[in-house]
């Protein structure tokens, strides 16, 4: 099955929908016609692809891991979207929101971000443009990724801390949310993930697809027409792991998102709505929603996109889950093996492919390489010592 266009509800099946206030729904349907437009608009996406192309640095390579498959006993490729401009696959899909929004007449994007990249990516967009840009952060997140708080600020942008709740990622999309309401007429909110109100879960995954399309026609030609037994990445909201599963959703390869052990809403929530959209949630009895954790910024967060939770339900993709210790111990291997040091978010899927090594012995596995380490090096001097 290839990953289809939602319902005109906006949903994956049960999952997705647009729960916002009524003020933001006009502006979630002027988004939607905004998005079908551009994105039926040869001139939009020659201008878009440019970018990614002259800009971003596109086509992102396909890194066969000799030393670290003769390590595991697994043939490992890397989709090197940590060689984008930015460090990270966030670029992708906010060069195009960012064009978006300029289409839309919009002067000012607002941002949220959990690791930073995607506040990084943001406020590069801007610059560029000639935008103004606001980033939520949590606070505890704006402590142990000190260097991209710099970097967007270095770029132009005004960081703002998140200081309710658990002061991370759910609670920057909460601060996100209401400034976009109060904003909406001037602003666009340039969503991070694969996730919220419809039509942000469909727009982003299809900014996104540009990996999946590369790495199919990349592996094609490497494995001499076939594809990879596994394609896997890691998921918090979810982006890197859509755009990658968008290149295979129709062939016979097995989908594989690897979640926080502490914030693995597919593998432990229940379905449930937060930030606009209907979801596996992780929540108490009570329905109140749980914090999450990882040592992964990035991943912190108690929810995931829709479309993951519908690929879940339906068996097409699975969904595990790795510790921290396993995901320092990936952090290392790379590093060690192959001279490339990973961001702790794709870190959590070689820590899977690590522990599940005899279960894959064999097998080639894909692996969506979503970001640099740079920004974790400091974090993990900590941790190492």
């Amino acid at each position: 099955m290839a990953l289809a266009e939602p319902s005109s509800s906006g949903r994956f099946g049960e999952f997705g929908g647009r729960y916002v206030p009524e003020t933001l729904v006009p502006a979630c349907h002027e988004l939607e016609r905004a998005f079908r437009s551009a994105w039926g608009d040869p001139t939009f996406r020659n201008e878009l692809d440019g970018l990614l192309a002259d800009y971003a640095g596109r086509p992102s390579p396909l890194t066969e891991c000799h030393r670290l498959s003769e390590e595991l006993g697994v043939r490992v490729l890397l989709k090197r979207e940590d060689l984008n401009h930015t460090g990270s696959h966030k670029i992708n899909n906010v060069l195009g929101q960012a064009l978006l929004a300029k289409r839309m007449g919009k002067t000012r994007l607002v941002a949220e971000t959990g690791a930073g990249q995607h506040g990084v990516a943001s406020a590069t967009a801007a610059a560029l443009m000639g935008m103004e840009c606001m980033v939520f952060m949590g606070e505890v997140d704006i402590e142990r990724q000190a260097l991209n708080v710099f970097r967007m600020k270095l770029l132009g942008a005004e960081v703002v801390p998140a200081v309710s709740g658990s002061r991370t990622l759910k609670d920057a999309v909460n601060e996100a949310m209401r400034d976009w309401v109060a904003t909406v007429e001037t602003t666009h909110y340039c969503l991070g993930s694969v996730m919220g109100p419809h039509p942000y879960p469909w727009m982003v995954r299809e900014f996104h697809t540009v990996i999946g399309t590369e790495a199919r026609a990349q592996c094609e030609k490497l494995l001499d027409g076939g594809v990879p037994d596994i394609v896997t990445a890691c998921v918090g909201g979810g982006s890197n792991a859509i755009g990658i599963f968008s290149g295979f959703a129709d062939t016979d390869a097995e989908l594989v998102g690897v979640e926080p052990a502490g914030g693995a809403a597919v593998g432990r929530g229940v379905p449930g709505v937060v930030h606009g959209m209907k979801s596996y949630l992780m929540q108490d009895e009570f329905g109140q929603v749980q914090e999450a954790h990882s040592i992964s910024a990035g991943l912190d967060y108690p929810g995931v996109g829709p479309e993951h939770s519908f690929l879940s339900s339906i068996g097409r993709a699975r969904y595990e889950a790795v510790t921290d210790e396993q995901v320092i111990d990936a952090f290392q291997l790379l590093s060690r093996t192959e001279g490339i040091i990973p961001a702790l978010e794709p870190a959590h899927a070689l820590a899977w492919i690590s522990r599940d090594r005899e279960q894959l012995a064999g097998k080639t596995v894909l692996l969506n390489m979503s970001g640099r380490g740079d920004k974790d090096v400091g974090q993990m001097m900590d941790i190492l010592g």
